[in-house]
């Protein structure tokens, strides 16, 4: 069953790239209007190429100002919202936690957590304008497993675990749905940078690490974004219209991560 987002308005922060690039496509295909942002801008300039019809702009999503100019925008181009997708992250450190510098702490929590915020409490008043929306956070696998050497990332995505029942639990009435998704060993560039810094630090190969997460999965493998792409979507959705303060992981059963 093909699921078609025709006039939904759908708002997706870091789309230009891995899985926000993939659900810029997916949401596309279901026909959906699609607004989003990222900090590259030979990213932007290629995601501006390939789909005309999406507004794509830079902003940091951890620089509340800079958010709200955007969010006005998105409710001057599309004209309110449907479907808002917190996608922005960063990796954070590979480090011990006596070894992690400050900044590199409060950076990972403020774009992991505080630029989630920030883009719901701007989106809110357009999902409650419909008395209809959806919201989408990303979290991840360490959100609900610890994580050694990646402090900063897993208590960030803890964080968000927390954010999105509660956002669930408060607009609720307001027929607004809070899911977060968690995402395994997601094939790509960013998870390729996490394995070497790992296996630097544990002096091992590349592919040591990286067969050492697979094996913490149950059905031994990564995924792709468009599997969390795709789940995304199904949660946009009124084949979900009843399912909210869900913690979906789409990761193939990881048992465990070191």
């Amino acid at each position: 069953m093909s699921i078609d987002l025709k006039g939904s308005r759908v708002f997706i922060s870091a789309g230009a790239a891995g899985i926000g690039r993939a659900m810029v496509d997916t949401y596309v295909k279901a026909n959906a209007r699609v607004y989003t942002c990222d900090v590259v801008d030979e990213a932007l300039e290629d995601l501006r190429a390939k789909y005309p019809s999406v507004t794509a702009v830079n902003c940091d999503c951890a620089d509340f100002e800079a958010v709200s100019a955007m969010f006005e925008d998105v409710e001057k181009t599309l004209g309110g919202l449907d479907v808002l997708v917190n996608n922005v992250g960063i990796a954070g450190p590979t480090a011990r936690v006596e070894d992690i510098e400050l900044d590199d702490w409060q950076r990972t929590l403020d774009v992991n957590i505080t630029a989630h915020f920030y883009c719901t409490k701007l989106a809110t008043p357009m999902l409650k304008a419909n008395q209809k929306g959806v919201v989408i956070n990303l979290s991840s696998v360490a959100g609900r497993l610890g994580f050694p050497m990646r402090l900063p990332y897993a208590a960030s995505k803890w964080a968000v675990v927390g954010f999105t029942k509660t956002l669930a639990a408060e607009l609720g009435p307001d027929n607004i749905r809070s899911n977060a998704i968690l995402p395994g060993i997601v094939d790509g560039e960013r998870i390729d940078r996490v394995i070497d810094a790992k296996a630097q630090a544990m002096n091992i190969s590349f592919d040591a690490m990286r067969e050492k997460l697979v094996s913490g999965v149950a059905m031994r493998t990564s995924v792709s974004p468009y599997d969390i792409a795709n789940m995304a979507l199904f949660l946009s959705s009124d084949l979900a219209q009843k399912v909210s303060g869900q913690i979906i992981s789409v990761d193939g059963d990881v048992l465990s991560i070191t």
